[in-house]
């Protein structure tokens, strides 16, 4: 983003991101407990953030790691009831509520439920030293968050040795043996990386808002 700030912090509608992401969760039926994920050389300027901003909603505050996988199996280590737990980005403010139920619904019929939208674009293949190869495109999901398990299969997952082949929780659950159920996402909910991400989830902000 080329900013001083981490991107969870930049204003968007006047509030940082996070706080549009954490409210979407509290709005939704199952108004779960909140548990924020931060390194902790961000605590204070997270928690100036809510004074200024009178964001009051409770959460639980714990410190990241060095790796998304460290991050999140800190903060599994502070669940300790059985549960359904949702792990979602930051930065993907504009997640529904209706997406956040149908998630632990399913999560909770089925033991996971992991977000995705089909790809839009053609997809190629490319391997070190090789040619590249189409794939077929109906076949290839964009895996989105919340990324959403019942809490014993989550916990046992993480319970792994780390592998750099984990790039999210349904990489870590699925090594532990468990299939993953994917849930149709939304294209609006995606990942703020750039700057222009920005501009378009405060462009539609203000269209729902309307």
């Amino acid at each position: 983003m080329n900013a001083p700030l981490p991107k969870q912090f930049m204003l968007l509608n006047g509030k940082p991101v996070m706080m549009h992401t954490i409210n979407s969760f509290v709005s939704s039926p199952q108004k779960p407990e909140i548990v924020v994920v931060l390194n902790e050389q961000y605590f204070d300027i997270w928690k100036q953030l809510c004074e200024e901003h009178q964001f009051t909603t409770p959460y639980q505050l714990v410190a990241g790691g060095k790796t998304r996988f460290e991050s999140v199996k800190n903060a599994l280590n502070i669940i300790n009831e059985v549960s359904v737990i949702a792990i979602h980005d930051a930065v993907r403010p504009l997640i529904t509520t209706a997406i956040i139920t149908k998630a632990y619904e399913q999560a909770l019929a089925d033991g996971n439920a992991v977000v995705a939208v089909p790809s839009k674009d053609s997809v190629r293949l490319q391997k070190v030293n090789e040619n590249s190869q189409s794939l077929n495109r109906s076949e290839i999901f964009l895996v989105q968050t919340p990324q959403t398990f019942q809490s014993a299969i989550l916990k046992k997952a993480y319970e792994q040795e780390y592998s750099e082949t984990f790039t999210d929780d349904a990489s870590v659950v699925e090594r532990s043996g468990v299939s993953i159920h994917l849930l149709t996402g939304d294209p609006d909910n995606f990942k703020i990386t750039f700057p222009s991400d920005l501009w378009m989830a405060e462009l539609l902000l203000n269209k729902k808002s309307r």
